[in-house]
């Protein structure tokens, strides 16, 4: 009888755990567009546990998404970011509505991040620039009363940016233990 009911109680613990990961996985967490996220995020060398965790803080997967500064798409890409990665990626005709194409805003998006890695390295500081801007990291790390190394963060003092990098990193580790094989 103890036996049968320790049995049972592992059966619900089993059973709940799967249902857990099943809901997460497709529901909380997906790996939406996964073809052209791990084709740019190989091409251009960045995570897609990483990518994956931006267009999840960015857009939640709407690619019709469209902020209230303008930025559009999955990855929520500015018109002068996707005009710059337009130029540097060779795309001879850029209009600003292009980046509601998920595909052209996914391979924006993973150049984006791939320069921002080449620029500072840790993710912490590529999140940040994500969001903040390159040019206000770089000020920050210049600053003795943000960063008392000259190449991390200890403090950001954009709230919307510190929870923006908070953010990203719950779902980039979230991401990872979902989907690692």
């Amino acid at each position: 009888m103890k036996f049968r009911r320790v049995l049972t109680i592992l059966i619900l613990i089993l059973v709940g755990y799967f249902s857990t990961i099943f809901i997460m996985k497709n529901y909380i967490f997906p790996y939406k567009y996964s073809t052209y996220i791990e084709k740019y995020s190989e091409e251009f060398n960045v995570d897609p546990y990483l990518v994956l965790a931006v267009i999840k803080a960015e857009s939640n997967f709407n690619e019709k998404a469209e902020s209230k500064k303008g930025a559009k798409g999955l990855m929520q890409i500015m018109d002068s970011t996707g005009e710059w990665a337009a130029k540097e990626l060779g795309i001879n005709y850029f209009l600003p509505s292009m980046l509601f194409d998920e595909e052209l805003n996914i391979k924006m998006g993973c150049w984006y991040l791939a320069n921002l890695e080449d620029e500072f390295g840790s993710i912490d500081l590529i999140i940040a620039a994500y969001n903040g801007g390159s040019g206000n990291v770089n000020k920050w790390l210049n600053d003795e009363d943000f960063s008392s190394d000259g190449e991390s963060l200890d403090y950001i003092p954009f709230n919307e940016t510190k929870k923006y990098v908070d953010r990203v990193k719950v779902y980039y580790n979230i991401y990872k233990y979902l989907y690692e094989k």
